[in-house]
């Protein structure tokens, strides 16, 4: 319980509430704890106050002890375990109940994988599968627990890692698993990923066969399979018609031929223990004999008949007879079961109708079988009606007819003929079996048919009646005879017998509208007639003794019916003169026979009938109204009366209509009196009265005067007569008409002169109502503050007013008074001298589209001391009265307009001022503001400075505030641009501003995309990769998007060994060129390059491109590379040595792969040689670095793998012209072979083997591509690249030798003058000019011409190098009158430095012209300075010519070569 204690104040209770002692309770956010994580466990005391928490802890393994430092409701875990809390507070200590336990788990990273034996996709429910839960990734040597998750889910933790069960439908589910280690309950690995098993229905295995018959000699192909599942081996099964089954022996296969007839099953079996799965259904498989069979019908008839009786036979044809078979048919009830009979008897029936089919078998071997026979089809028809058919059914006096019995179109008949008369019996007419009979009685005849055995009788044929003719005549006759009868008129028609008939007794038949009667004794037939009576009438008779002996029919008598007429009664004229008299006439239609009754009466008098009057006219001198009918026959027949027809008689007085009031107008609602007057001495005389007009007539009234409200309706012609009231068939003729025309209900109409009363002034109104006569008029008005009153004493169509108000008014005539509608208002205003003037609030000169302003109308003149109201008018034309004297709004292109206003005082409506001039408002449509870059190149990279612009195109003159939206903004919000001195990839996104002015905000521009990248490096490509003497080198540079203002700077990559790189120096010009591209010429050696872009203010500068590499084959003193074997092609796992040699000690080996990557050093590297133990990936061309910044010539090297193919072994250096080379071809296995044939660019050279291919001077037409051929087996092929011989110092050739030695000492003379105007050192040994962009293709093929000139160039460091160019005239073997040999020396000196104007260039030039002829030979050199520094200077030119002349009277075969 909880014990509250305390004192309550003076005059105050103290309430307590006791409850029960609480319970902690621990909550987890989570109960797994991550690997290297922690979980936050939480206690928590109901909703109460005021508590510390106990925390505890155990684990299967140590007792629950308290966690030491932890008082805080929230703490965090790392420890797996099982965890509580409990809460205290107070002095004494209060603890509540320790809460419930939570178990905390850690995780580890190790992953479980449940795996499944045997790994069927599909598993059948009984089927025993193991499930095994294996630990990775380091798992094999920890002791673990395991956890299964399955459809019984959790099981307990467990030794074992697997678990093997047998399956059932339940077991369909996903299964995990998870481990823990065995000393260790509280840290377990996640869940594995699930497995699904998914247990199906065992099955039943199912046999197929591609046909269940087996030809004769043959066998079919019966298929067992288990749905769609794996790993099944199969039982077959066959049995007979013995009562056991066996199993096929040696038969494990899913398809198996046999070749026997049986029934065959199988199953499938698969796993240990074995599981199978039910057995299939029977596939039943026949086996085929040759016999045939054919299905034969007794009676044969083509048609047989529902009921009859037949036999179908089976027989065997084809030496069938000597055997005992079996039968089996196939027909409606298919199929039946086997039987001895060959034969079915069966009465047929509709259902009978099908194709019928029979096999037979041997009754020793029940699988084996005929085939079907071809189908007997047996159409079976309805029980047939015998049919009699008579050529005629009247026997002539004294002869007989034949009948015909007849069943359908059938055979085999024979015939049963009846016959009977008016006796109660039928009798068979004995010895008449034929179809065809004939009889000279008169009677009712039948017949039937019958055929086979049992005997088949089909229905008795329909009666045919037989009647005998007599030659007495009859006669139809009438009474009365009228040619047209009437409806409801009796009349008596008579059938007479002539000749001789009146001594017999007859009996009498009609035919007629109910044909026909029955036979009776009475001649007469008496009806009264109707209008379904018209029709034909005959008759016939025959002796009273003998049924079927007649006369022939009477011919027939038409009785045509009317209906019942009505008389007609005629009269000449319904106006009988004054003293004169009428004829009438009655008639019935166009008919005979008929007198007359005539019938008159009076408003005083009932209708009597007119005595002694039958006749069809009469003559009447009396009015009333008259009626006739017509009378004839016994009993007598009236017709319908005729319609009445009154007589009137006339007298002399004239009537005449006249209307009052007589206004010639009339409108809608007025109340007018039409009078009928009688003139000429009718005042004398008491008067009835009768009117004609839209409700035409009226009744007769006593009253002259028809008084009425008028309407549209109203408008029509008026005529009246009159009588005297004593005498109702007596009166006057018909007025003349009067014509009243009635128009709608007219609304006044008020007009003023002006609505605008001058100050002291008033205004004239007219009420006006169309034009028509009679009117006074009422006239109103009202004010704001009045009620409409009508202005008293003013009953006048114009009237003056002096005040403001709202006036109405309308027309009043006639009694009772008629008013018009009243007009509409008219509104009087004064006029006050008040001037009203618009404002414009902001007084901006350009509004746009969208933005906030006021206008204001002030009232001048004195306006502020009065309330006023206002009036706008402007685009949107006029406004209501307001008591505001502004009008704010947003503006838009509709807004453009003219604007004024007018204002009147508060306390009068109707006086206003005069509307104020017009305020032109011209509304602009503002431009969405453009976000532009600058610079605005498409890519920006780290580190460039950027600027971002904000401006709105037509709203230059406004005082704009700019606000940006981008992610990343450091500006201040107002500016219209900001600058990103460097910027960085988080400063890539979209910028977006707007404009404000005040409240108003233009349009967000469209979003433009910064996108900052990473710092660029420029991609350099160099051609040719491979020198040639005397070529140049093109350096191309190319930056990502080459058009935005990049410029490119140059660079000679200079080997740093101690930083496995380069260093990069500037070349000379190569400091911002505005080209891409970079020329250099006369470069000998082996080079790397590399450049660099900048851009913008301040420059921004990209990395360094990856260095690119010029080759040099040609071997030089400085620095070289010899490899051994000295061969390009070499065999995987070859030892290959590559060796730097010169006079550096430290060395680098670098190789660039044939997939474009560059290495830097050699893994394998002793001293100044790199080994190599070759592969696929050493195929590269190689040089050497030196510590000192030179590099060696480059070699390349290629790598072959078939181990069974040859390859060729050429040199790797060049070969001097002149000098001789062998190439020869090897095998891994074995290094010289015979029997080798070479080709030189893809052809063969001499078609006859050797060992080797020598060339004792080589020239450069030697040059090419070689390969060679072993065993049809090819290397592949390698180039051999041939140097210009002529210009080497062991060269044979003296006149080229001695010209070279002249070359040398010219050039020492050359480098001592140039000594005076050197001041600093270069590496470079080339002359270098920017130019255009081109192609580059890295192949050793372009090796065409070698310099062997630079030998010991590499010695020399100052900025001078030499173009020898040759010249040679003529062709070999020739002669000619000169040669000439042309060798020219081209130094360049450049100097490039900013600051010195003194710097200058100077090339000298040295030329050595060689002629070979019968005449001296001159040579002499030519040295050029071009100097090219400023002209303050004053330097020129200083050209320098060296001639030697030799003379040769004799031509060397030496000096043709070049």
């Amino acid at each position: 319980m909880w014990i509250i204690s305390g004192k309550p104040e003076p005059g105050h209770q103290m309430a307590v509430i006791l409850c029960d002692k609480p319970r902690a309770t621990l909550t987890a956010g989570t109960t797994i704890i991550p690997v290297g994580g922690s979980v936050t466990l939480t206690c928590s005391v109901q909703s109460s106050d005021g508590w510390k928490y106990e925390w505890f802890r155990g684990t299967q393994r140590t007792s629950e002890g308290q966690i030491r430092d932890q008082q805080n409701r929230d703490i965090r875990v790392s420890q797996g375990g099982i965890y509580r809390c409990r809460g205290t507070r107070g002095n004494p200590v209060y603890y509540t109940d320790r809460s419930d336990d939570v178990t905390i788990e850690i995780t580890f990273s190790n992953k479980v994988v449940v795996k499944q034996r045997p790994n069927w996709p599909q598993i059948f429910r009984g089927e025993t599968i193991t499930l095994t839960c294996e630990v990775q990734e380091g798992g094999e040597t920890t002791e673990w627990e395991y956890k299964w998750r399955g459809p019984r889910t959790p099981t307990q933790w467990t030794h074992n890692n697997d678990v093997t069960f047998s399956v059932s439908e339940s077991s369909s589910e996903d299964y995990m698993c998870k481990s823990r280690r065995r000393d260790d309950s509280y840290s377990s690995t996640e869940w594995s990923e699930s497995i699904t098993l998914s247990a199906s229905n065992k099955p039943r295995a199912t046999v197929t066969a591609g046909t269940t018959i087996i030809p004769v000699g043959g066998s079919v192909t019966l298929t067992c399979s288990v749905q769609s599942s794996d790993g099944w081996k199969y039982e077959w099964f066959r049995r007979t018609q013995r009562p056991y089954e066996v199993q096929i022996r040696d038969q494990q296969n899913r398809d198996i031929r046999v070749s026997e007839g049986g029934i065959y099953r199988c199953r499938g079996t698969r796993g240990n223990p074995d599981y199978y799965t039910d057995k299939s259904d029977d596939a039943t498989i026949e086996k085929t004999i040759s016999s045939k069979v054919v299905v034969k019908q007794q009676p044969n008839w083509p048609q047989i008949f529902s009921g009859e009786t037949i036999t179908l036979t089976c027989e065997v044809q084809e030496g069938g007879e000597t055997t005992e078979w079996e039968y089996k048919w196939r027909g409606p009830r298919t199929p039946t079961q086997w039987t001895h009979n060959n034969d079915v008897t069966f009465s047929v029936s509709e259902s009978s109708s099908e194709d019928y089919m029979c096999k037979s078998r041997r009754r020793d071997d029940s699988y084996s079988s005929t085939e079907w026979s071809e189908a007997f089809t047996l159409s079976v028809s309805n029980k047939p009606r015998a049919t009699v058919t008579a050529g005629t059914t009247i026997i002539p006096v004294g002869g007989s007819v034949t009948l015909t019995c007849s069943v359908q179109s059938s055979d085999g008949w024979k015939y049963e003929w009846f016959r009977r008369t008016q006796r109660p019996y039928e009798v068979q007419i004995r010895d008449q079996q034929n179809r065809d009979i004939r009889v000279s009685e008169g009677g009712i005849y039948r017949c039937r048919g019958t055929r086979g055995n049992p005997v088949y009788y089909t229905d008795i044929s329909d009666d045919v009646t037989i009647e005998k003719t007599i030659s007495n005549k009859v006669v139809v006759k009438q009474r009365p005879n009228w040619p047209q009868i009437f409806s409801g008129e009796t009349i008596t028609l008579t059938c007479e017998v002539q000749e001789g008939g009146e001594t017999t007794e007859w009996e009498y038949k009609w035919r007629g509208p109910r044909t026909p009667t029955q036979w009776t004794h009475y001649n007469g037939w008496i009806f009264s007639v109707s209008e379904s009576s018209s029709e034909d009438y005959m008759c016939k008779s025959r002796r009273r003794d003998d049924s079927y002996s007649s006369t022939e029919w009477s011919e027939s008598i038409t009785l045509s019916v009317s209906n019942k007429p009505r008389a007609t009664l005629t009269a000449g004229t319904t106006i009988i003169p004054v003293g004169g008299s009428v004829t009438l006439t009655c008639s019935v239609q166009s008919s005979d026979g008929w007198k007359y009754e005539w019938f008159r009466r009076t408003q005083r008098t009932s209708e009597g009938q007119i005595r002694d009057q039958q006749n069809r006219d009469i003559r009447v001198s009396e009015g009333g109204i008259y009626s006739c009918r017509g009378t004839r026959g016994n009993p007598v027949y009236y017709t319908d009366r005729s319609d009445d027809v009154t007589i009137e008689i006339t007298f002399s007085s004239k009537v005449v209509v006249k209307q009052r009031p007589n206004w010639p107008q009339i409108f809608s609602g007025e109340t007018i009196t039409l009078t009928c007057e009688v003139q000429e001495g009718g005042e004398t005389t008491e008067w009835e009265y009768k009117w004609r007009g839209p409700r035409t007539p009226t009744q007769w009234t006593h009253y002259s005067g028809w008084i009425f409200s008028v309407s549209e309706s109203s408008s029509e012609d008026y005529m009246c007569k009159s009588r005297r009231r004593d005498d109702s068939y007596s009166s006057t003729e018909w007025s003349e008409s009067f014509t009243l025309s009635v128009s709608n209900k007219p609304r006044a109409t008020l007009t003023a002169g002006t609505t605008i009363i001058p100050v002291g002034g008033s205004v004239t109104l007219t009420c006006t109502v169309q034009s028509s006569d009679g009117w006074k008029y009422e006239w109103f008005r009202r004010t704001q503050r009045t009620y409409e009153g009508q202005i008293r004493g003013q009953q006048n169509r114009d009237i003056r007013v002096s005040q403001g108000g709202i006036y109405r008014c309308r027309g009043t005539r006639g009694n009772p008074v008629y008013y018009t509608d009243i007009s509409y208002d008219v509104t009087i205003e004064i006029t006050f001298s008040n001037k009203v003037v618009v404002k414009q609030r902001p007084n901006w000169p350009q509004i746009f589209r969208g933005e906030t302003i006021t206008l204001t109308c002030e009232v001048q003149e004195g306006g502020k001391t009065t309330e006023w109201e206002y009036k706008w008018r402007g685009p949107r034309t006029l406004t209501q009265w307001t008591h505001n004297n502004d009008v704010t709004f947003s503006v838009s292109e509709s807004s453009s307009g003219d604007y004024m206003c007018k204002s009147r005082r508060r306390d009068d409506s109707y006086s206003s001022t005069e509307w104020s001039e017009s305020f032109t408002l011209s509304v602009s449509s503002l431009n969405k503001p453009t976000v532009t870059l600058q610079p605005s190149w498409i890519q920006i990279y780290s580190g460039e400075t950027v600027t971002v612009r904000c401006e709105i195109q037509g709203g230059e003159g406004a005082q704009w505030r700019y606000e940006w939206r981008t992610a990343k903004l450091n500006t201040p919000p107002t500016s219209n641009e900001y600058r990103i001195i460097r910027t960085t990839e988080s400063d890539s996104g979209g910028y977006s501003c707007r404009g404000r002015r005040d409240n108003f905000f233009s349009e967000w521009s469209d979003t433009i995309t910064l996108t900052v990248s990473y710092k660029a490096r420029p991609v350099l490509t160099v051609s040719p990769s491979w020198l040639s003497p005397g070529a140049s080198v093109t350096l191309n540079c190319e930056v990502e998007h080459p058009s935005a203002g990049w410029h490119i700077y140059w660079y000679k990559a200079v080997p740093d060994l101690s930083e496995k790189s380069s260093s990069y120096e500037l070349l000379p010009d190569g400091n911002r060129t505005a080209n891409n591209s970079y020329i250099i010429h006369g470069q000998t050696h082996t080079a790397g390059y590399a450049c660099r872009a900048g851009r913008g203010d301040p420059e921004y500068h990209t990395d360094h491109s990856q260095p690119k590499f010029v080759w040099s084959a040609d071997v030089h003193s400085a620095a070289s590379l010899t490899v051994s074997p000295d061969r390009v092609q070499h065999f995987t796992s070859d030892s290959v040595s590559l060796t730097c040699e010169g006079k550096f000690a430290e060395w680098r080996v670098r190789k660039f792969s044939e997939d474009g990557r560059l290495y830097s050093d050699c893994r394998r590297m002793t001293g100044s040689t790199c080994n190599i133990n070759t592969s696929k990936s050493d195929i590269a061309v190689y040089w050497c670095e030196s510590g000192s910044g030179e590099f060696s010539s480059a070699v390349n090297i290629t790598v072959h793998d078939d181990g069974n193919g040859p390859i060729l072994v050429s040199p790797v250096h060049p070969v001097t012209e002149g000098a001789s080379v062998s190439l020869s071809c090897s095998l891994r296995t074995q290094k010289i072979l015979s029997n080798v044939f070479f080709y030189h660019n893809d052809k063969l050279i001499e078609n006859d083997p050797r060992g080797e291919l020598k060339i004792s001077a080589v020239s450069k037409s030697d040059e090419g591509f070689y390969k060679c051929q072993y065993s049809g087996r090819e290397s592949a092929q390698s180039w051999m690249s041939v140097k210009v011989g002529v210009l080497c110092p062991e060269s044979s050739s003296l006149p080229v030798w001695l010209i070279v030695g002249l070359a040398c000492g010219i050039s020492v003379f050359i480098i001592v003058l140039l000594s005076f105007y050197h001041f600093r050192k270069k590496k470079d040994s080339g002359f270098i000019s920017p130019m255009t962009t081109t192609n580059h293709v890295v192949n050793q093929s372009e090796i065409h011409k070698h310099n062997c000139l630079d030998h010991g160039a590499g010695e020399i460091h100052d900025v001078t190098y030499s173009v020898i160019q040759l010249k040679h005239v003529g062709k070999k073997r020739k002669r000619h009158k000169s040669q000439e040999h042309t060798i020219y020396s081209e130094v360049k000196v450049g100097v490039e430095e900013k600051s010195s104007p003194a710097a200058s260039n100077e090339e000298l030039y040295s030329e050595v012209r060689l002629e070979s002829s019968l005449e001296d030979i001159p040579t002499y050199a030519e040295i050029n300075r071009h100097n090219k520094a400023k002209a303050k200077e004053n330097q020129e030119d200083s050209p320098t010519y060296a001639q030697v002349n030799r003379h040769n009277k004799r031509a060397s075969k030496n000096n043709q070569r070049h």
